[in-house]
């Protein structure tokens, strides 16, 4: 065996070292279980999250992965475990609609060309695990970035039980034209060094490369829609990739199968192209035209505004110049972002987590109250319209009776304080409780 490969097997030998030791020290505090044995949760307070009221005292009774009852007062069958968490809010499992299991903090450029796939995989259910920890019981891979359908094993993996992690929606790889968003342009052309998703360059192509991604298990479908960002007389201007008629294409082909279409789309006219082609969410939206707001409002097309990326991007660039940019963005996005809740544009939460450590992104829900949303709004935008967006709208999202019982506990009361959000102290996923006091 020659030198390099030597390296690279001890290399991946302490990457797998890494996750069984990451993965038995995770799963080692897990107590409960999937079986019909009863739990009842029990805390200071229960948060309704589409009403806004606070139970107190609240409990929760799970039985086996869902949840039976909720109330001050619960029933108690013979047998079951009682959890007192004290002075704490209990509420749904956090969700966020925007992640990036395959990505960790340091050029993002670098890291997928470096990296193996086995590699990134591994991190990725380090990943996944953290933010699990962190009371994220649900969300949405918006692409492995370069890693292909590697996003499907951890998916599958953690729903059976394998590794811990939360419920996952998954895309694959992104779809991107050549030259566009996620291509290697600022490498040598000589290298030929690969794009960070799958090229589609028209409507046919677009519906090749959907097809590839559903057999490959893809849940719901990303394409890259607008590229580049640059700020001309304090406004937005940033390049299309698909015409309208390209994206329909796209949102028809998907619907096929069941399946929707999410875009990264930062402002016009892309962002328009997709509310007209129909899909389920703008992310990013840094700059909406009144005719898309309008668009998204009527077809109830969720914008999901990626805060805490845009505030670690400003806060770590690597030069002032590049700092200065990405605060002008933040600060139209800001602006904007409030015009867009005038308007009645569906928000969901999504933190854009990955480029910025997992497990830290309930910071998201953070900002959203600070540039312009109620606590309670923010919550709802996370929970219950992220349980739309995710399409577990029955399921999730919410603490009902036959829902799962994904379940958090947060001191205080978030309706009061958003920022206990970062400090949760309990994660149930499923009747399987992750974290404890």
């Amino acid at each position: 065996m020659i030198p390099a490969m030597t390296t690279r097997v001890v290399l991946f030998g302490r990457w797998l070292l890494l996750l069984a030791l990451a993965v038995s020290s995770s799963t080692s505090g897990q107590t409960g279980s999937t079986t019909n044995s009863a739990i009842v949760l029990h805390a200071a307070r229960l948060l309704e999250i589409e009403t806004g009221k606070v139970i107190a005292p609240g409990e929760v009774l799970v039985q086996g992965d869902r949840i039976v009852e909720i109330g001050s007062n619960v029933k108690r069958p013979a047998g079951a475990q009682v959890v007192d968490l004290g002075d704490t809010t209990l509420m749904p499992g956090l969700i966020d609609a925007h992640i990036h299991l395959f990505l960790h903090p340091g050029a993002e450029d670098l890291q997928t060309v470096q990296e193996s796939v086995p590699q990134r995989t591994i991190m990725a259910t380090l990943a996944a695990r953290n933010d699990l920890m962190a009371g994220f019981t649900a969300e949405r891979d918006m692409g492995t970035e370069g890693a292909g359908s590697a996003d499907t094993a951890v998916r599958n993996a953690i729903n059976d039980g394998s590794i811990p992690g939360p419920r996952l929606r998954i895309s694959g790889n992104a779809i991107d034209i050549l030259g566009g968003h996620e291509d290697a342009i600022p490498f040598n052309p000589e290298q030929h060094v690969l794009s960070n998703a799958t090229y589609a360059n028209s409507a046919e192509q677009l519906v090749v490369a959907i097809r590839e991604e559903t057999k490959e298990g893809a849940d719901f479908i990303k394409i890259y829609e607008t590229g580049p960002d640059s700020i001309r007389d304090e406004r937005l201007s940033t390049a299309y990739q698909y015409t309208e008629a390209e994206l329909a294409a796209a949102v028809q082909e998907t619907a096929r199968t069941g399946k929707r279409v999410a875009v990264h789309a930062t402002g016009e006219p892309g962002t328009l192209y997709a509310a007209q082609a129909g899909v389920v969410s703008i992310d990013h939206a840094y700059q909406l035209s009144d005719e898309t707001m309008r668009l998204m409002k009527e077809k109830q097309i969720f914008a999901v505004p990626t805060f805490t990326v845009s505030e670690y991007f400003w806060q770590h660039a690597a030069t002032p110049a590049l700092a200065e940019h990405e605060r002008q963005l933040l600060e139209i996005h800001t602006k904007e972002f409030r015009k867009q809740l005038a308007a009645g544009v569906p928000m969901a939460v999504g933190s854009d987590v990955g480029p910025f450590p997992h497990g830290t992104q309930a910071r998201e829900y953070v900002l959203m109250v600070q540039y312009g949303m109620k606590p309670l709004e923010a919550l709802q935008a996370g929970l219950v319209n992220g349980a739309k967006l995710l399409g577990w709208q029955n399921d999730v999202g919410a603490l009902k009776a036959g829902y799962w019982a994904d379940i958090i506990a947060v001191p205080g009361n978030p309706v009061n304080d958003i920022g206990v959000l970062t400090r949760v102290s309990f994660v149930m996923k499923g009747g399987i409780v992750y974290r404890k006091p």
